[in-house]
């Protein structure tokens, strides 16, 4: 077992990377870490180097002891991450190496292709992401041949956990929503509108933190005014990102729409009674729902 030769598989979003570690020989032996997510586009090399040094190989190390498993012996990476094209994905794949200078084959993809792969295999259809952020895709069994620009947790992402977070803000410091929920919001989380401002404005990271406001939100679903307003993100997102496809230029007929969408994604999951009724407010279909594609 000491000489097994180690398959790395990442499933990375801006919030959460996912690893995945099997035995070359016996994919079915694998283990699973987690780490902080990886997102080069918002992340410079030494943040990057520091999740993959001070995160991830101490506990490849942990389970190795466990497995009889070493990081030395990873002889192939498949990364699948949020911001990951051009030069980007370049930038990935080198940090990797620098990491896993051993390792014989580095692939870094988009976690678009990732899900589209988790989802459908080698069949067409609509892959999307609801996360931290947002993203969608035509694949037609081996690539993305069409693809809505998501635009970011600013400009877009909508029905992202980071675009609900934004909303749900929006309509409780204008008071759109029960004074008593902003009172319980503010003691649940030891936050007031200054805070939040910070939060959002001051300090890095904001879509991460506006994601995290997920589970409070799902909590007040009950609430019909923030329930009301999950469901106009979600149905924005198909409005937006889905219904281009209808007429992508190249689109199969198993791949175009009215068809079944499918999603991986924690907010997709978690809200999939809702997505569901959005989906089919703006003519589609929810199909597979996966909390993680790996």
């Amino acid at each position: 077992m000491h000489n097994t030769h180690i398959l790395l598989t990442a499933d990375s979003g801006s919030t959460k990377t996912t690893w995945r570690l099997a035995n070359e020989e016996k994919p079915t032996e694998s283990a699973y870490i987690n780490t902080q997510g990886i997102n080069p586009i918002h992340q410079n090399d030494e943040e990057i180097l520091s999740i993959l040094w001070k995160e991830l190989l101490p506990q490849m190390a942990d389970t190795g002891r466990t497995h009889g498993w070493s990081s030395a012996r990873v002889s192939r990476i498949s990364f699948y991450g949020a911001g990951c094209f051009g030069e980007f994905s370049d930038k990935v794949s080198h940090l990797l190496g620098e990491v896993f200078p051993q390792a014989t084959a580095i692939t870094v993809d988009s976690d678009l292709m990732g899900a589209a792969i988790a989802l459908y295999g080698h069949e067409p259809g609509i892959a999307c992401i609801l996360g931290t952020g947002a993203n969608s895709g035509l694949y037609d069994g081996e690539r993305i041949v069409a693809h809505t620009n998501p635009m970011g947790y600013i400009l877009g992402d909508e029905g992202s956990g980071a675009s609900l977070g934004k909303s749900f803000l929006n309509l409780l410091y204008k008071g759109h929503l029960p004074h008593s929920l902003r009172q319980e919001f503010e003691r649940s989380t030891g936050m007031g509108y200054a805070e939040v401002v910070q939060r959002v404005y001051r300090e890095p990271l904001a879509a991460r933190f506006l994601a995290s406001l997920s589970p409070f939100i799902h909590s007040h679903l009950h609430v019909p005014e923030v329930s009301q307003m999950v469901t106009d993100r979600f149905r924005d997102f198909f409005r937006l990102h889905i219904a281009p496809y209808r007429s992508a230029t190249g689109a199969t007929t198993a791949a175009t729409t009215p068809t079944a969408v499918g999603f991986v994604g924690s907010v997709a999951y978690h809200y999939r009674d809702l997505l569901g009724q959005a989906a089919e407010s703006e003519g589609f279909t929810l199909g597979k729902v996966l909390r993680q594609p790996l």
